[in-house]
């Protein structure tokens, strides 16, 4: 189909399932809160190198934080909740613990829960007090500007989904970047959702395996303009860009929404920046257990 002159292909993205948590981080200053969500995000892009996905999903008032200061939700993606606790304890205690006036709490309300000062806490070399108030416990650790405080437990689902995604194609590079740009803001508006790579947008996207021993992943050749007329490309003459959104969200429905989100951003623009062309990445559907079907989100 095409929507105001961009093509839809006829295709869906193929996502995994994965393991998520969420948390508040609190400062003196949305600025501060701001700062240390950013560092602790950090080289959060992908699973295949990263360890964690992790992102910025939304501002939180003051009024909606449990000590009353302005703070940043922030969403972070595992393969498993094993594999999250080594990220929570690198993370928080190397990104929040050490930015001024920072506190550190659960974001995400669930059953299930991972040891979140499991490690930070530790910092406080013996001098650290916890206290329970109803029923969450905080743990407080001296530092140099006063005190840290971070929530003993977070919550945790085994519900999320990473790896929705968005191929955006087109004659013009800065054009594509653009319209790139508005999907990602559009994105941002959705909730319990992050796009985890630079500014939300990936240009090297991956295909599965390598012709060298050891590297699990390597360049999308058949998206790749350069290499058009070298391999099995899928861009018709005349593409110069192909870029790509990846989502990731605490539930099946939010990675939906945020793809329907995007698509809307990016048609409403149309072709007079050079898009011309939405497609999105899979596996054939033999990996991931979620599939997007564009032609289903086209609104």
């Amino acid at each position: 189909m095409k929507v105001n002159g961009v093509a839809i292909d006829d295709t869906f993205a193929e996502a995994f399932g994965m393991s998520a948590t969420g948390l508040v981080i609190t400062a003196d200053s949305m600025k501060w809160a701001r700062i240390a969500a950013e560092t602790m995000c950090g080289f959060g892009t992908s699973v295949i190198g990263c360890g964690a996905e992790c992102g910025i999903d939304c501002e939180v008032a003051p009024a909606e934080t449990p000590d009353g200061r302005p703070g940043i939700r922030v969403l972070i993606f595992g393969f498993s909740p094993d594999a999250l606790l080594p990220q929570l304890r690198n993370r928080v205690g190397q990104c929040v613990l050490t930015s001024p006036g920072s506190a550190c709490y659960n974001g995400l309300v669930s059953d299930k829960t991972l040891a979140l000062s499991a490690g930070p806490r530790f910092f406080g070399d013996g001098w650290q007090t916890s206290k329970r108030l109803g029923s969450h416990r905080y743990w407080r650790v001296p530092v140099m500007d006063g005190e840290f405080v971070i929530e003993d437990k977070c919550g945790l689902t085994t519900d999320g989904v990473g790896g929705g995604n968005l191929l955006l194609i087109g004659t013009d590079r800065a054009g594509l970047l653009e319209t790139t740009e508005a999907a990602v803001e559009a994105i941002t508006k959705v909730p319990d959702v992050i796009t985890p790579f630079p500014g939300g947008i990936v240009r090297s996207g991956s295909k599965v395996g390598s012709k060298y021993k050891g590297a699990v992943a390597s360049t999308n050749d058949a998206f790749c303009p350069t290499l058009r007329g070298a391999t099995k490309s899928e861009l018709a003459p005349g593409t110069i860009s192909v870029l790509e959104i990846v989502i990731d969200g605490l539930t099946s429905k939010a990675v939906a929404d945020a793809m329907r989100a995007g698509l809307t951003a990016a048609t409403a623009i149309g072709t007079s920046k050079g898009l011309t062309r939405i497609s999105a990445g899979n596996y054939g559907g033999k990996l991931g257990q979620h599939h997007y079907h564009l032609k289903d989100l086209v609104a």
